[in-house]
């Protein structure tokens, strides 16, 4: 088990690295590629230019999924619940990132403009194959922990954008109307001398600084949009900081537990004897059958638990030599 998820583990990583490789200029080749077009009785040939991927990254790219295909096709088999399974997320994620490939191989060898069409179509969605990062929460406990704490600060994230969400709004129309204060007569929309042409521009300010991020792309000119510029950012601040610490005790709760879980002893299984059948010369007999005495209960469990059962049902005290 550990040999298959370590070669899981490697054959993510490497379709991650050639999907980032894909896109670099080293990786593209440009191809002309020519079509001959017949409109009525002239022929047209057309000279087109195309981008193309190396073909060693498209190799190596085809043989993780080959791996992925198997690792998928045994564990659906192998799976007792088909219907949990298709249900599962990470199971999804695993056929969406495998399908585009199969599909883009088969319409490679057509030349009819709707395969082109579909063709570029799923050149275009390759982006789904970073979804299979998804898949390192089976062997990671961090990610898991991550993911348990996502799901259960719902609330919380909810609870965040709707503070987001009334702050921009209110912080966007206040800075639309405090940077037209002092406009000049020859601008009666106020829209010359800044950056808030509208207030739906303002939502990207207010965003940009309520989380802090300030991109200094939209920026107030006046004083007065200086004073909402910095209750805006004091408001962020105040913002993002109430709910943070509830996810943070969620996820260190979950983190104490998988980490306690981890290093719990492994269950062995315990060898339960078989009872000694009744004819046999050693098997117990009962405390009132027996002629020994009170160190019977060294040699013949089965005995003293017979004869306190006994003593429960009639209500008599143990002795102490018992």
């Amino acid at each position: 088990s550990q040999v298959v998820a370590f070669a899981s583990l490697f054959f993510i990583l490497v379709s991650i690295t050639t999907f980032c490789l894909e896109t670099h200029e080293a990786f593209n080749i440009d191809v002309n590629v020519t079509e001959t077009l017949v409109v009525g009785n002239t022929t047209m040939i057309l000279l087109t230019h195309k981008v193309e991927t190396e073909p060693i990254l498209t190799y190596i790219e085809g043989v993780c999924v080959l791996w992925f295909t198997l690792e998928f096709l045994v564990r659906i088999i192998c799976c007792p619940d088909k219907l949990l399974f298709i249900k599962n997320l990470l199971n999804i994620i695993d056929f969406v990132a495998i399908l585009p490939f199969y599909l883009e191989v088969g319409l490679s060898g057509l030349s009819s403009k709707a395969a082109r069409d579909v063709l570029g179509f799923l050149r275009v969605v390759r982006f789904v194959r970073i979804l299979r990062i998804f898949k390192l929460t089976r062997h990671f406990v961090g990610l898991r922990v991550l993911g348990h704490t996502l799901r259960a600060s719902t609330n919380e994230f909810l609870l965040l954008i709707i503070f987001l969400a009334l702050g921009v709004l209110i912080f966007a129309t206040m800075i639309y109307y405090a940077e037209r204060i002092g406009a000049k007569t020859s601008d009666p929309r106020g829209s010359d001398h800044t950056h808030f042409k509208n207030i739906p521009i303002g939502f990207w300010w207010a965003v940009v600084t309520m989380t802090t991020l300030g991109y200094g792309d939209m920026y107030p000119k006046t004083w007065s949009g200086m004073v909402v510029g910095a209750l805006c950012a004091l408001a962020g601040v105040l913002t993002i900081a109430m709910p943070v610490p509830v996810i943070v005790n969620n996820f260190g709760m979950y983190y104490s537990l998988a980490m306690a879980k981890q290093k719990l002893p492994k269950k062995k299984k315990k060898h339960i004897p078989r009872p000694a059948p009744l004819d046999s010369p050693t098997f117990c007999k009962s405390e009132e059958n027996s002629p020994r005495n009170s160190t019977q209960s060294d040699t013949c469990p089965l005995a003293v638990e017979e004869g306190a059962t006994e003593r429960k049902r009639s209500g008599e005290t143990p002795k102490v030599g018992q």
